[in-house]
């Protein structure tokens, strides 16, 4: 077990960053989790037997720090997943220069300096990268124009890297619907408004972090060999399917 190479999870302690952690921790994989909250992290980490390492997405030292002990032993990274996102919505009237530069530099470039500083750890495991996306870059939803355009740069990123690093590393993206967290809070305050939200989605419902976090595992994992360069609607249909009104 010692010299297995490990998945390392960024933003461990979010919803889907938990979900993902635990169905990996089933798979039998050697984890190294990292996340902001620090007593959550530990929490965890003694939950799943797992290294940790508390970080701040927003400073390079830091991801580069994560990398560095995650691969500690020299036996490579197997998986790397940035689960660090944000939900910014309002219209654009309201929209600043900052809320753009800092959706983009929390979603995109974190997740490319987190790989550039994994790049040859993963490579020597011949590993596999997790990124997130969102159904919103996809769709045109009113509000949306700070963080979907930040997700659409992520599928960009996930395509380009995809190729990139190929055959070595594979790079794939999930691009949720809205899913239950604390960020999605705001959506489901009350009864009527979950309703709603609910009847978006062709299945009748929204996401549950389980719901990203299987397919996540997969495409992490050795059954997923052969898949590279996909962007993965996990989205109850909402990105490709329209009900009846």
């Amino acid at each position: 077990m010692t010299n297995q190479a490990p998945f390392l999870v960024f933003g461990a302690t979010g919803a889907i960053g938990q979900a993902l952690s635990r169905s990996l921790a089933a798979d039998g994989h050697r984890l190294h989790l990292a996340a902001r909250d620090a007593p959550a992290l530990a929490a965890l980490g003694q939950e799943l037997s797992a290294t940790t390492s508390p970080f701040d997405a927003l400073d390079d030292a830091s991801i580069a720090a994560t990398v560095t002990a995650a691969s500690a032993e020299g036996a490579g990274i197997a998986g790397l997943a940035w689960c660090v996102g944000s939900i910014v919505l309002k219209p654009l009237a309201r929209a600043t220069a900052a809320d753009f530069a800092d959706a983009y530099r929390l979603n995109v470039i974190g997740a490319a300096l987190a790989i550039k500083a994994a790049q040859a750890a993963l490579a020597q495991a011949k590993g596999a990268v997790l990124l997130f996306s969102s159904v919103a870059a996809g769709q045109g939803f009113p509000q949306h124009s700070v963080i979907a355009s930040a997700k659409g740069a992520v599928e960009a990123l996930s395509l380009s890297l995809a190729a990139e690093l190929a055959p070595n590393v594979r790079v794939n993206c999930i691009a949720p619907s809205l899913t239950r967290s604390k960020m999605a809070a705001a959506f489901l305050s009350n009864p009527s408004l979950e309703k709603a939200m609910d009847a978006m989605h062709p299945l009748g419902r929204i996401g549950a972090p389980d719901d990203a976090a299987a397919l996540g595992a997969f495409l992490l994992g050795p059954k997923a060999g052969w898949i590279t360069g996909q962007i993965v609607g996990v989205d109850g249909g909402r990105g490709s399917l329209r009900v009846k009104a």
